[in-house]
């Protein structure tokens, strides 16, 4: 009889034991899920810095070896455009006809004097300029034609205006550029 009455309580306390047991290892498992989930989100983002800091080092590079400043002009209109997903991109030196929204140093972009919320509104239409300086001096400016991709995210669009800032110190080096 002692068995008998012992077995219930047994069962009892091993059905209590296993789903404690269960409950531990599925908190272990979702814990677990997120780490790696984590761990791959902070793996694209560090691939991803690592390729723009390779855009902005190749850019710098040919800044100071190139014996043109067109060779730069070329090399950084052809990043724009897979950098920013761009239909066309072109270079104006030293003009600043009409008053197209602007890319400005934060990433953001201007339309007039108002910010344009690219978030909301993705670009707005038309060309697009990122404009060029070498020692404080307006010396052109990078023409963008958006592509129907979707707005890139604000790093690549602050890469954008660090490369159109390594374009103005090429131009800037290679002397004087004539205001049109």
């Amino acid at each position: 009889m002692n068995t008998e009455s012992g077995t219930p309580g047994l069962v009892s306390a091993t059905a209590s034991s296993d789903i404690g047991t269960a409950v531990l290892l599925l908190i272990v498992g979702l814990i677990v899920s997120q780490l790696a989930a984590r761990a791959r989100r902070l793996e694209v983002i560090t691939v991803t810095d690592a390729v723009y800091l390779a855009r902005i080092h190749e850019t710098a590079e040919l800044a100071q070896s190139a014996k043109s400043s067109d060779t730069v002009v070329d090399h950084v209109r052809r990043e724009l455009i897979e950098l920013l997903g761009l239909r066309g991109c072109r270079f104006e030196y030293g003009t600043l006809l009409g008053q197209p929204p602007r890319l400005e140093q934060d990433g953001n972009v201007a339309v007039g004097r108002r910010h344009w919320d690219l978030d909301a509104s993705g670009w707005p239409d038309g060309e697009i300029e990122l404009r060029t300086h070498g020692n404080g001096r307006y010396l052109g400016r990078f023409m963008l034609t958006p592509g129907p991709d979707p707005v890139p995210p604000l790093q690549a669009r602050l890469v954008a205006v660090t490369l159109a800032d390594q374009t103005g110190a090429a131009l800037d080096t290679a002397g004087p550029v004539m205001d049109g």
